[in-house]
C-alpha cells in the first residue's frame, strides 16, 4: 500500500499553524539544535507551558475581581440607605420621648386622647418602616456589656446586678442588617465602694 498523504494539498487553516515552524519539523524531520545548543520545540513547548500558566492566572484574577464587584454591588444595595437611617434616629429618638413626656392623665382625656394616639400611630409606622429596612434595635438592658453593640456612659455602683450588666439605657443603639448603626449608650453596673 503507497502512503500517499504526503503528496495531497494542504488544509490552509494547518499551513497558517504552521507558520512559524522551521520546515525540518514540519515534515518530521529529525529535532535539530539551534546554534545556541537549545531545542526549538522543547522550548516551544515551555512558551506554551508558560502562556496557559499566564491564560489561568488571567482567569482567577477575573473571577475574583468578579466577585468582589458583585460583593460590592450588593453591600452597596444593602447599606444604601445607612447615612439616610443614622439621621432619621433622631427623629424617632425625639418621638419616643414625646410619647414618655405625655402624663398618664392626658392619656385618658377626651381632647387629647386623639392627639396621644396619632403620636403612638407614627411611631409604630417608623418602627415598621425600620423593620422593612432592617433597622433594628439593640437589646441592652439586663445583659452584660457588649463593647461591640454597647457604648458605657457611666458606671453605676448595684449589689442586685453582676458588674458589667448593663442596667440603664440612656439611648437605644440600632443595627442596619449586621451592621452597627448607632451604639446603645448604657449605664453599667459596678460593685459598690
Amino acid at each position: 500500500m503507497i502512503d500517499d498523504t504526503r503528496d495531497t494539498p494542504r488544509d490552509e487553516a494547518v499551513e497558517k499553524e504552521l507558520e512559524g515552524i522551521p520546515p525540518e519539523l514540519r515534515e518530521g524531520g529529525e529535532e535539530t539544535k539551534d546554534a545556541e545548543g537549545d531545542d526549538p520545540v522543547a522550548r516551544l513547548r515551555a512558551d506554551l507551558d508558560a502562556a496557559k500558566q499566564e491564560v489561568l492566572y488571567a482567569r482567577a484574577d477575573t473571577q475574583n475581581l468578579r466577585r468582589r464587584m458583585e460583593k460590592e454591588v450588593q453591600d452597596a444595595r444593602s447599606y444604601a440607605s445607612t447615612g439616610f437611617a443614622r439621621d432619621i434616629l433622631s427623629v424617632a429618638d425625639n418621638l419616643a420621648r414625646a410619647i414618655e413626656a405625655i402624663p398618664a392623665e392626658l392619656h385618658d382625656d377626651e381632647r387629647m386622647k386623639v392627639f396621644v394616639t396619632g403620636i403612638e400611630a407614627t411611631q409604630r409606622e417608623l418602627d415598621k418602616v425600620f423593620g422593612q429596612h432592617g433597622i433594628t434595635r439593640i437589646a441592652a438592658t439586663g445583659l452584660p456589656l457588649d463593647p461591640n453593640q454597647h457604648q458605657a456612659m457611666l458606671e453605676i455602683p448595684s449589689e442586685e446586678h453582676e458588674p458589667g450588666t448593663v442596667v440603664q439605657e440612656m439611648q437605644p443603639g440600632y443595627m442596619i442588617k449586621d451592621r452597627l448603626l448607632r451604639p446603645a449608650m448604657v449605664g453599667v453596673a459596678k460593685k459598690p465602694d
